[in-house]
């Protein structure tokens, strides 16, 4: 009887012709769910879930609602369906900044239910086992939780409030964006590359594949993340960073440097074993050459 009302049970993704869209779409099939999906802007492409022909009508008829829509047109698109939506339903938010959102889901009529979360992987996981999952509490913490792991059972599960979610986000996403895109454009740039990528090292080598993987994203979903207010704190600390080191080597301040790099090392000490990190790296080095 269980098996039969998880296989009833309908969810719809909005932003389904998207690449998070379209995982979302297929996990929830896997899941038993009766999937619908729309998007306004892309073709719907999903083997096995219906196309909804409106926003509205893809939400009057369904349990769950999942958001994979740019952040900035998310707030609309809660006002838009939220008073459209059958009592007792949930909407799932899923975008990587939680500051304005949080404020639309909150103001929600009573009969939905909020659930907003981060899910901290991209397309192109195999598997939910294991993965992180951020969950925003809106109105009910516990409640929201346990309808996250019901959803996403085997994940890993982190509960924080939306202003310490940007903070934490502005370095985990957005910092890590920042620094790849900047690198992605300047070896594109490269009249050589081919020779650079013969002469080039293990760190090299890495350092391109993370930030070329990084540009299979979509440019708006790049530039969401690098515009979190919160990123310029942190990119101003590295700015500064970067100027100071710079400074100093080119006034042969050696110990100045070697400080700085020691006093970083002892800091990472305190947290990592960083010869099991290089230890990492050099088995991500085998797999990449693969």
């Amino acid at each position: 009887m269980a098996a039969a009302r998880r296989k009833n049970r309908r969810l719809t993704v909005i932003g389904a012709g998207g690449q998070m869209g379209s995982w979302f779409a297929k996990y929830f099939l896997d899941q038993g769910f009766a999937v619908t999906g729309y998007d306004s802007e892309r073709d719907v492409t999903v083997k096995g879930i219906e196309t909804a022909q409106s926003l509205v009508s893809g939400v009057l008829s369904t349990d769950y609602v999942v958001l994979c829509t740019p952040t900035r047109r998310t707030p609309e698109i809660i006002r838009l369906i939220a008073k459209e939506m059958p009592r007792g339903t949930y909407l799932i938010e899923i975008s990587s900044e939680k500051s304005k959102v949080v404020s639309s889901l909150s103001k929600m009529p009573a009969k939905v239910n909020p659930i907003c979360i981060h899910p901290m992987f991209g397309p192109g996981i195999r598997t939910i086992k294991g993965q992180n999952i951020i969950s925003v509490p809106i109105r009910d913490a516990k409640k929201e939780l346990t309808v996250i792991k019901s959803l996403f059972a085997g994940a890993n599960f982190v509960t924080i409030d939306a202003a310490e979610h940007d903070k934490k986000i502005a370095v985990i996403l957005g910092l890590t964006h920042l620094l790849n895109l900047v690198f992605a454009n300047i070896i594109s740039k490269d009249e050589k590359v081919l020779l650079t990528e013969k002469m080039s090292g293990t760190t090299f080598r890495l350092q391109k594949t993370l930030a070329e993987s990084i540009m299979t994203e979509s440019p708006e979903l790049i530039e969401t993340i690098i515009a979190n207010p919160e990123i310029r704190r942190v990119a101003e600390e590295f700015w500064k960073d970067i100027g100071r080191l710079l400074t100093a080597v080119q006034e042969s301040k050696t110990d100045e440097v070697i400080g700085y790099i020691t006093d970083c090392q002892d800091r990472l000490a305190e947290h990592t074993d960083i010869m099991e990190s290089y230890k990492r790296m050099t088995k991500m080095v085998k797999v990449v050459e693969k």
